[in-house]
């Protein structure tokens, strides 16, 4: 599945695990909970020691979990937003309490801010857009040859959107978040739970954003 050059392969382990996407055979969108079973998946497409980046959407446990393990078995590198950089250690901010674990003993060694451009081979690059909400550091990841967007939890096709009853969650900050993503042209919807949305992305953006507004009452 993707666009006209990008190769994106959807990996769902189990139903608690984040969704996971490996891109252009070398770049993990998120990393899950469970890596045996994603380095196994992982395994079917690419030689492990071909990836060489784990970017995670944001610091919470379900995708961050397998990520330690992962990233030294294929010598990959970490990337997250710099304002998840510290809760992604934090059982709290990392909402690892909620799994009954431990916060995982992930070590990101690169951080993105908004506007930072990310080289996926190919030509193409992903483009990191800070969207803060369900946590501080929750980003999302524009591709525009595809017109693909990895939105994390920040939004879900059918109008979803991510929770703001964390710690670390930014209530005020989601409507101007999702607003940032209603002005990009969005065909495939690749979010952080449940099936990539492979037509009119745009359309499953912008319910999301008025169901946002209804909730908020604006």
């Amino acid at each position: 599945m993707g666009g006209r050059n990008t190769e994106v392969r959807y990996i769902c382990p189990t139903a608690y695990d984040s969704s996971v996407y490996l891109v252009n055979g070398k770049i993990l969108i998120d990393a899950g909970m469970s890596s045996d079973l994603i380095i196994k998946q992982l395994e079917k497409y690419i030689k492990l020691t071909d990836l060489k980046l784990i970017i995670l959407t944001h610091c919470h446990y379900d995708h961050t979990a397998a990520a330690a393990i992962i990233a030294e078995k294929s010598g990959a590198e970490i990337g997250i937003h710099k304002a998840d950089l510290q809760g992604v250690n934090d059982e709290y901010l990392s909402v690892s309490v909620l799994f009954g674990d431990r916060a995982p003993a992930v070590k990101p060694t690169i951080t993105y801010e908004e506007g930072d451009k990310i080289d996926i081979g190919n030509g193409e690059q992903l483009e990191v857009i800070h969207t803060p909400g369900h946590s501080q550091g929750s980003i999302c990841l524009y591709e525009p040859v595809s017109k693909s967007l990895f939105s994390g939890d920040t939004v879900f096709p059918g109008g979803g959107f991510g929770r703001m009853d964390f710690d670390g969650s930014e209530p005020e900050k989601m409507l101007s978040s999702v607003e940032k993503l209603i002005k990009i042209d969005v065909k495939t919807l690749y979010s952080g739970h449940g099936a990539p949305a492979d037509r009119d992305g745009n359309n499953q953006i912008m319910a999301s954003y008025r169901m946002l507004r209804m909730m908020m009452g604006v």
